[in-house]
């Protein structure tokens, strides 16, 4: 009997407008460096000499595009989006690679102390289903990551 196939996991790029975190006025600046959404943001930033340089041209601190890169990178699940992203990036996740080494129900245990701290609420945490789904996500792009720089001998970002 053979294996049911999976449909093809579509990674997710958005607007540069809907990157949580990112002024107006940084919005633009991107915009006249020619970066008008996340798939242009995670090429320009897939370095750290790539971070720098771009932090250089914004004249900001290069931490300001490392989180932007982080949050670009995360966006790509599905399940996470530009809805979720911003909520991973202050539990302490900051890439697709985290997301799918760490155990699911620790992820869901460092978000909902983030959203309890937060908004004093535990209702408006994403379920330990969502979680599970980001996870699994996650492992499917980091192999589909591996697979490819196998064939090219790089790793890099899709």
């Amino acid at each position: 009997m053979a294996a049911a196939s999976r449909p093809p996991l579509h990674l997710q790029y958005w607007d540069i407008d809907h990157l949580p975190g990112v002024s107006a006025a940084y919005r633009q600046q991107l915009r006249d460096c020619g970066i008008h959404n996340t798939r242009q943001l995670l090429s320009a930033t897939a370095t750290p000499q790539k971070q720098q340089a771009l932090a250089g041209q914004l004249q900001l601190h290069w931490h300001h595009v490392a989180k932007w890169s982080a949050l670009a990178n995360l966006a790509r699940i599905p399940s996470v989006g530009d809805r979720y992203c911003g909520l991973l990036l202050h539990a302490g996740i900051t890439s697709v690679e985290q997301l799918a080494q760490l155990p699911p129900q620790q992820v869901y245990r460092q978000v909902l102390r983030l959203n309890v701290a937060t908004f004093q609420r535990k209702d408006l945490c994403p379920s330990l289903e969502d979680v599970l789904l980001w996870a699994q996500q996650a492992k499917l792009i980091e192999s589909a990551i591996q697979a490819r720089s196998l064939n090219r001998g790089t790793k890099t970002f899709p």
